[in-house]
């Protein structure tokens, strides 16, 4: 304890180096505490509109069907009797919360006057809306349509002028080439979001069943809703044992990360986290590096009378080690506190990323990253203190004295 309060007391009576170096360690500390918040933010609510609006967390496929996905192939559908079997095995595992099946394909949707392409989900509206929560928010108009009605996105809606309770024809064709023609009845219309699925429509899987003529319940999709986020590959690992063993027909189960390009921004913004916390060692390291060396050849005469005296080599390392650290505890503390001020202070906002522009940003700083910092500052201070601290507890007293 003597050699911390000596380390203390060296730190008081260079006051202006201590605030110096103090202030650049809390700017590198608060600008890494705060790009962790906002893009954790960003990263969150991106992932959440993704899987609880359009994709759910797990998908399961019949084997090729999601590299052919462009093409939204019809003669890669699961077949009624192994739906059954995949039902059975979902219903009884821990963990999902819901599943969904889905059943896409394309059509023509018609407005009497003009016409576009569209991609259909067959889907049972009141399961869907279990396994993506966030669905019903992105529908202007009956989210819970009926037999009849179908869901169009804002995009089509807008390029064919068509509003809620207009009526609309869709034509589709089967995987055998035979076309088939029904008129809907527009009950509500979708918002876009971000990513894949801006021109998907929906309406009731019946109804897709009925326009592809198919005479089983079959389903090309199975959407899946997990309790917990953090445990998909345990889930996925599961699924995969239970699931993949039998082989006829033989199936491929897909995480959200796998079917949505926004996985790759995610992989970006941790990739961005990461070089800033270097640049963080990098500001402490050679902050505390340059002042603890300065340090040692400003107090040569000081360590070489301690020395003389007999004080054991240790007491100056730790002395010169518990000097660098200070600094570094320091610039942690008031680089946090500044950056809980700035989170706090500016508290939610909104922003525009791509088609979207009210994406609302909560930042929270967690406690796991804050402590992350921590220790990572704390330990790259007592490394950057190291040399210094060695050098002045090797040092010759006779020579220190000379000098």
């Amino acid at each position: 304890m003597k050699s911390l309060k000596i380390a203390y007391r060296t730190l008081k009576r260079n006051r202006r180096r201590m605030i110096l170096t103090t202030a650049l360690i809390a700017i590198g500390v608060m600008f890494v505490l705060l790009f962790a918040a906002f893009s954790g933010s960003f990263k969150h609510y991106m992932i959440g509109q993704i899987t609880d609006s359009m994709l759910g967390h797990l998908q399961i496929h019949r084997q090729g069907y999601v590299a052919s996905l462009d093409n939204m192939p019809l003669d890669k559908n699961i077949p009624e009797h192994k739906l059954r079997t995949i039902e059975r095995e979902l219903d009884a595992m821990e963990g999902i919360v819901s599943y969904s099946l889905r059943l896409k394909h394309s059509a023509l949707i018609s407005n009497f006057d003009t016409s576009t392409n569209l991609r259909l989900n067959g889907i049972d509206p009141a399961i869907e809306h279990s396994t993506l929560p966030q669905l019903r928010s992105r529908i202007i108009g009956n989210a819970d349509f009926a037999h009849g009605e179908v869901l169009i996105p804002d995009i089509v809606a807008k390029g064919m002028n068509l509003k809620i309770g207009d009526s609309v024809v869709l034509v589709v064709t089967n995987n055998i080439g035979s076309m088939n023609a029904r008129t809907f009845k527009v009950a509500g219309i979708l918002q876009s979001i971000s990513g894949p699925g801006g021109r998907d429509g929906y309406i009731h899987i019946d109804d897709s069943r009925s326009l592809l003529r198919l005479h089983q319940n079959e389903a090309n999709e199975i959407a899946i809703r997990l309790h917990d986020l953090s445990a998909l590959p345990q889930i996925r690992q599961k699924l995969t044992h239970l699931l993949l063993a039998s082989n006829k027909p033989p199936l491929e189960i897909h995480g959200w990360e796998e079917l949505s390009p926004f996985s790759s921004i995610a992989k970006m913004i941790d990739l961005m986290s990461i070089s800033i916390q270097i640049i963080l060692i990098s500001i402490v390291l050679i902050s505390i590096l340059n002042v603890m060396i300065m340090s040692v050849y400003e107090r040569i005469k000081e360590i070489g009378t301690m020395s003389a005296i007999g004080t054991p080599s240790s007491f100056i390392l730790s002395t010169f080690l518990f000097e660098g650290m200070l600094l570094g505890i320091f610039g942690l503390v008031v680089g946090t506190a500044l950056s809980y001020g700035v989170v706090y202070g500016i508290g939610d906002m909104t922003i525009r990323f791509g088609r979207q522009d009210d994406i609302l940003l909560s930042p929270v700083l967690a406690c796991t990253q804050v402590a992350f910092i921590g220790v990572l500052v704390i330990v790259v201070s007592a490394l950057a203190s190291l040399y210094p601290a060695l050098k002045a507890a090797r040092m010759n007293p006779v020579d220190a004295l000379r000098s």
